[in-house]
């Protein structure tokens, strides 16, 4: 134990005598300091029960300034009758479980104005895995001469379809609404004429069907091409601060796909007011109808990113289009290598946005499929499908 040294008091031995007198005169405490010390007290209380609303004042009390961020958050809207039967009706559809079973299929939705190129690669594709994958073509111009048998009568009824027009969300609909007709279709795939497979059917199952969210592109782009179409006319059931952009080759859990036909609300504010003239701007539906709306109603459950591949590179209104001499074993390695997702914002700043494409929280190849590709790359793709498709 450690010994304690006991200062006893009255002991005077243990006192150390010092010189001089300790005699201390009394003090008065001027009045005028009491007064002071009181009126600081009374400011700071009163700072502190009534903080101030203005910037300067702000910057007076904190060297660093403030950002109001202890202000009364604003109060939240109220919503609208309409939103709110929509929302209860979303709800009830995400509280569905997912049904997995060993007849559950993915829905290949292909979206394209009359003959597919690549069907031969796809009937490769397809090969040896019936029963676990359905076919729909919407064919808005002509119908086309099929070669392969899981393209054979499954067309669906079709209408003319322009680009950058509420017409090519109408036809992603309506695949969407026939391709649900089948309860054992549990994903969706939207796919062009000009898309090809980078993968296995194995691969591509097993990545859509076990994923826990939805490959739906959504990103937020300030710039004239972004939040710069949007229009106050879709107030208030959809706010600039929800606007978004996003390519329209999706995939997606048949929760989502329901939730898509079951709404009429957001998607009549888009129909009506995301279209060319609108407050003098050209709004295309298709890049920003679902990206906004399941940022609105389930952002959680969407990887904000399409397994899709385009390259944006050549900075025009489409993108690269592959032609017969650029496609070689190298081109589908280094797409398939990709694990960062980019966008690129349409202001000055050209912002570049990446991210890592995360699986289940894995880090994860981004890309199933690539576009586009001319139709005279066909024997090209069929001479590199079984190299380039087990990278």
């Amino acid at each position: 134990m450690k010994s304690v040294k006991a200062w006893r008091v009255g002991n005077v031995g243990d006192l150390q005598i010092l010189p001089g007198s300790r005699h201390r005169p009394h003090l008065k405490r001027p009045m005028w300091i009491i007064v002071l010390v009181t009126m600081v007290v009374l400011f700071l209380v009163c700072a502190y029960m009534y903080p101030p609303h203005t910037r300067g004042a702000c910057y007076v009390f904190s060297s660093r300034g403030c950002k109001f961020e202890w202000l009364p958050p604003s109060p939240v809207r109220e919503l609208t009758d309409n939103e709110i039967a929509s929302r209860v009706v979303i709800r009830d559809i995400l509280n569905t479980p997912a049904v997995r079973s060993k007849n559950s299929k993915v829905a290949f939705l292909f979206l394209t104005p009359g003959p597919l190129p690549f069907e031969k690669l796809w009937d490769k594709f397809f090969h040896g895995h019936e029963g676990r994958f359905s076919v729909y073509v919407h064919a808005s111009r002509d119908k086309p001469v099929h070669f392969s048998r899981y393209f054979i009568n499954r067309e669906i009824r079709s209408e003319q379809v322009v680009w950058g027009r509420i017409s090519m969300v109408d036809a992603e609909r309506r695949l969407l609404a026939n391709a649900l007709k089948d309860p054992d279709n549990q994903h969706f795939v939207l796919l062009s004429d000009s898309c090809v497979p980078l993968h296995d059917f194995d691969y591509v199952y097993n990545y859509l069907m076990y994923s826990n969210m939805s490959f739906i592109d959504c990103f937020e782009d300030p710039g004239p091409h972004g939040n710069g179409r949007y229009s106050e006319h879709m107030l208030p059931e959809v706010e600039l601060k929800d606007f978004r952009k996003g390519a329209q080759w999706f995939t997606m859990k048949r929760q989502h796909a329901l939730i898509v036909m079951a709404d009429s609300l957001y998607y009549s504010k888009f129909r009506d007011y995301c279209k060319h003239g609108v407050d003098g701007k050209n709004c295309i539906a298709d890049e920003h109808y679902l990206p906004t709306f399941f940022h609105m109603i389930d952002p959680g459950g969407i990887a904000n990113r399409s397994v899709t591949h385009v390259d944006w590179s050549e900075r025009k209104w489409h993108p690269k289009s592959y032609k017969r001499s650029d496609v070689s074993y190298d081109l589908l390695k280094n797409i398939t290598s990709v694990y960062l997702s980019e966008h690129v914002t349409s202001d000055e700043q050209r912002t570049v946005l990446m991210r890592p494409c995360l699986w289940n929280g894995i880090r994860r190849p981004c890309y199933l499929f690539a576009r586009k590709f001319r139709p005279d790359t066909l024997d090209n793709l069929l001479n590199l499908f079984s190299n380039y498709t087990t990278l």
